[in-house]
């Protein structure tokens, strides 16, 4: 399937045989998964046709024209943008059949076990242990934190540690975790937005067959790597119409309201827009190398820029609207299911931006990726590559 003119042809019939305005969404979803025009680019029977990735453009405009439901992909962005490719790249074929049609439905909301209170930034640091028992269960104890969604969340992907006695990198092993199966507990952390979207997860026990590892045992670093570049894919070049995300509010002000605007404001307001373009075209040209594979650390470059441009962005923002930009609309502690930048106030936006440096990788490790991985740069010294993780000081 490489022809656009032969998928457009297949998406009409597909909508003739599934009229949006008299089908149930979720059995819409769901036919739209089992016909291939899920993810294109997937295997035929995963959603997809094994069509080139550039090709999922034609059916979206098809679907979209006709008024077709959509699968909310902001609430289920962790699944769809991090869950699914990594199952897809290392899964078994039971996993695959399992797991990507009810994730990309929205039927299952997913979240990441990853982050851990002394492993944040040092990632593989991480000391949550899964140690596997006779019957080949593994038990896991731990602590993880910063989770999104992970009050809603059906499925997690997780890494624990099963081996201590390897340097930190290896004796990693990468799990599906149940979050409704006995000894998971979920803690709301309040941000300073007032609301609490992240989560510390606690997990005392949790019993994870063997059937629900991802990969080999021990190369769940090399499993997590897949899911680390495609979250800041993800996260850093989402597809934006022009104006497209946290400019879209600030350049309506300008326009809007001529009172609040002075020459210097005029001048940081250029600077960021054409920023904001420039990434905006720069995260299109990633989408389009991703064609050709899996991506790479060049999406660290794109994550990096989208943390610093919403920052300078919503501070602009709270500048040129003066006075009003300190409001803030609801300091109520809620558990929302998303994160919504564009449909709450400039003093929202501010805060919020906040954790943009530090969620999906921090900038500072970001730029160490970016600097070996991508410039060739030498690499920081490193003490620890060959010590056990037993005997590493903490």
């Amino acid at each position: 399937m490489t022809d656009a003119a032969e998928l457009r042809r297949r998406t009409r019939e597909f909508l003739a045989a599934h009229p949006p305005g008299d089908t149930d969404r979720l059995e819409f979803l769901r036919a739209r998964f089992d016909a291939g025009l899920a993810w294109v680019h997937f295997p035929e029977g995963l959603g997809g046709l094994g069509a080139p990735r550039t090709l999922q453009a034609v059916v979206d405009a098809e679907l979209e024209a006709a008024g077709a439901p959509d699968n909310d992909p902001r609430r289920i962005g962790i699944g769809l943008g991090m869950a699914a490719p990594t199952i897809l790249h290392y899964g078994t074929e039971e996993q695959k059949r399992t797991y990507l049609r009810p994730l990309w439905t929205g039927e299952e909301v997913w979240c990441q076990l990853f982050s851990e209170p002394g492993a944040g930034s040092d990632l593989a640091a991480l000391g949550t242990r899964a140690v596997r028992e006779s019957g080949g269960d593994w038990v896991v104890n731990g602590q993880k934190v910063w989770t999104s969604s992970a009050h809603v969340a059906r499925w997690a992907i997780l890494i624990a540690r099963t081996d201590p006695d390897v340097p930190k990198h290896r004796g990693i092993t990468y799990f599906l975790c149940d979050m409704t199966d006995p000894g998971v507990e979920v803690r709301p952390l309040r941000q300073i937005t007032g609301e609490a979207e992240f989560n510390e997860v606690f997990l005392t026990d949790v019993r994870i067959p063997d059937s629900r590892r991802l990969g080999e045992v021990g190369d769940g670093w090399r499993v997590a790597q897949t899911t680390l570049n495609n979250e800041r894919v993800a996260i850093g070049g989402m597809r934006l119409p022009r104006e497209g995300g946290m400019i879209g509010p600030v350049a309506a002000t300008w326009r809007e309201r001529p009172e609040l605007r002075t020459h210097d404001l005029h001048q940081r307001l250029l600077k960021v827009w054409v920023d904001a373009e420039v990434a905006r075209l720069t995260g299109e040209r990633l989408r389009q190398q991703l064609a050709a594979g899996h991506p790479g650390p060049e999406g660290a470059g794109t994550k990096l820029g989208f943390a610093r441009l919403a920052q300078e962005i919503s501070g602009l923002e709270v500048e040129l609207r003066g006075a009003e930009g300190l409001a803030y609309d609801d300091w109520t502690m809620r558990r929302p299911q998303q994160v919504d930048f564009t449909g709450r106030d400039a003093g929202y936006r501010y805060l919020r931006a906040k954790g943009n440096s530090i969620e999906g990788g921090t900038s500072e490790v970001l730029l160490n990726i970016v600097a070996e991985r991508v410039l060739g740069l030498p690499a920081e010294p490193r003490t620890d590559k060959d010590v056990a993780w037993k005997d590493l000081a903490r």
